[in-house]
């Protein structure tokens, strides 16, 4: 057997790894085109702001020990030019030298990546604006800034660009962030990002939503950004994170099958429409895990399982690719925000019926000193209870909570499971009633019927004549400190001594701090007669809206 694999990083490199664990016979030749085949590109940024110190840190594979330890036959600095299909061979140039070469292949498997994208813009090519893919990229950022840059601009919200907003700041640099859509990190729902982008405004970064970069010019001090709205940002250094394109170039040109965005198409074997081609990683097209349609979703973890699956197939193992489900996270300064499964956009454009829960817990017990807020937002199928989608943000325990429920999704478990997960607590890590256990509880009491409930965002965008009658069941002072507007105050202690002051004709819907209040006075005004509901979340849930 002679597999060849392009690409190297975190689907070629554990396609490599796992061929040579399941076959000390085969000849394994892996392809790179840069210097390096293993390297922590999710760390890049921590090394322009020099929380990861030393570049060495960021190699995680060297080629000499692949070459040792693993028995590969690794080629760096060398680029893949064309893929002979019928005569199952590869045409390969190397970059040190420009000479070319054939290779032949039993089996091939495809990890090319993404690249970055580069919009079609005046100046993009000015020297002073990067984007980060790779050590290159990293190294010509970091000696810029090395160098003294006042001024940063970054292009695009998304992961990466935040982190290397907060790195910039780390840095002492004055740091502007211009977003496109009217949200920072766009996967998210919007009211997610809120706190976000407060921190955000806290730490001094200017952030423009809803505009866009539409050409660039030197000047005597740098480089000036010109936004379509006609505002000018003056830097020393651009950074564009408008987000990545398959590198399908090689698949295209072998005629193998690519969907509508580019993404190269596999089956679940991860075998393209060669069935002696495979492909993996960023570049190719994959299954929504929730959602079962077509999707492209680069992260890490997920090209790393499929280089093993690849293998795994290649060499006679029955493994799958399950697809994807978009479980990833991110840190913002003193915050962390993190996701899986599908977003309510994402349901909503597909008009898929769901139902949503927030709640505002702590990371652990509220006695025990430390314990930091997160806002965590729970979708699931208002039928079955089927746990669709989660997003949390905030400090300590963000990451255990969504990776709780990224393995629910994963199980097909439902809310109702979720009242039922037995969970390790001690005080100074987690409560009796986790915050887990306490979105089953929420949305389990939805779907039962105990805990009927209304969304913040539905009851204010409702008409006027149809909106409910609001009550806060908040104490006098806190009323005071902020509410929505158009509630009358009665905090729960007095609610069944004030019944009175309460119509029965119309609607009810109460609200507290964050739901807890809420849902006792809606029980007592039900089993009082009234047509009464809760605002999931309450205020701090409508000020993630407003």
């Amino acid at each position: 057997m002679k597999l060849l694999i392009v690409g190297g990083v975190a689907g070629g490199a554990s396609a490599a790894a796992r061929a040579r664990r399941l076959s000390e016979e085969a000849q394994i030749v892996l392809f790179e085109r840069g210097p390096d085949v293993s390297f922590a590109n999710c760390g890049l940024p921590y090394y322009v702001g020099g929380e990861i110190a030393e570049r060495e840190k960021l190699l995680v594979v060297t080629p000499e020990r692949l070459r040792t330890r693993f028995k590969l036959d690794v080629r760096t600095r060398i680029s893949v030019e064309q893929i002979d299909r019928s005569a199952k061979k590869l045409r390969v140039r190397d970059l040190s030298n420009g000479r070319e070469y054939e290779e032949a292949y039993d089996k091939l498997i495809l990890a090319p990546g993404a690249a970055p994208l580069r919009l079609p813009i005046p100046g993009i090519d000015l020297p002073g604006i990067f984007t980060l893919r790779n050590l290159q990229d990293v190294d010509r950022i970091k000696q810029r800034v090395d160098q003294g840059v006042k001024q940063v601009v970054v292009v695009g919200a998304g992961f990466i660009g935040l982190e290397l907003v907060e790195n910039f700041v780390r840095r002492g640099i004055a740091t502007t962030v211009v977003e496109l859509q009217e949200q920072v990190l766009p996967p998210f729902d919007k009211e997610m990002t809120t706190p976000i982008a407060e921190q955000l405004a806290a730490k001094g970064v200017s952030v423009l939503l809803g505009q866009s970069a539409e050409a660039f010019e030197t000047t005597a001090d740098g480089l000036m950004v010109h936004l379509k709205s006609g505002q000018r940002l003056p830097a020393q250094l651009v950074i564009l994170g408008v987000g990545v394109r398959p590198d399908n170039k090689l698949a295209v040109d072998a005629g193998l099958k690519v969907g509508p965005r580019g993404g190269i198409r596999v089956n679940e074997q991860l075998q393209t429409s060669d069935p002696d081609i495979y492909a993996v990683g960023d570049a190719i097209e994959v299954k929504d895990f929730v959602m079962g349609e077509p999707t492209q979703v680069p992260l890490a973890g997920p090209a790393n399982r499929q280089g093993r699956i690849a293998a795994d197939h290649v060499f006679g193992h029955l493994s799958r690719y399950r697809g994807t489900q978009g479980t990833a996270i991110v840190r913002v300064f003193e915050l962390t925000a993190a996701m899986t499964g599908a977003s309510e956009k994402t349901l909503q454009r597909a008009k898929r019926a769901y139902r949503k829960v927030y709640i505002h817990p702590t990371n652990h017990a509220g006695y025990y000193p430390g314990a930091k807020a997160m806002t965590l937002k729970l979708l699931f199928d208002p039928t079955t209870g089927k746990v669709l989608g989660a997003q949390a943000i905030g400090g300590a325990g963000v990451d255990k909570r969504i990776d709780v429920l990224a393995v629910a999704i994963q199980a097909s478990m439902t809310v109702y499971d979720l009242e039922e997960m037995e969970l390790a607590y001690s005080p100074q890590y987690g409560s009796a009633k986790d915050p887990i256990n306490m979105a089953g509880f929420v949305a389990g009491g939805i779907l039962r019927g105990d805990h009927p409930q209304v969304d913040v965002d539905a009851v204010l965008s409702a008409s006027p004549g149809t909106r409910a009658f609001l009550v806060d069941v908040r104490t006098s002072q806190e009323f005071a400190g902020g509410h929505i507007p158009g509630a009358l105050n009665i905090p729960v202690d007095d609610l069944r001594s004030r019944l009175g002051e309460l119509p029965r004709d119309r609607q009810i819907a109460v609200y507290c701090q964050v739901g807890q209040r809420g849902y006792l006075a809606t029980r007592v005004l039900l089993q009082s007669g009234f047509n009464a509901v809760n605002i999931g979340g309450g205020f701090k849930t409508y000020k993630l809206f407003f």
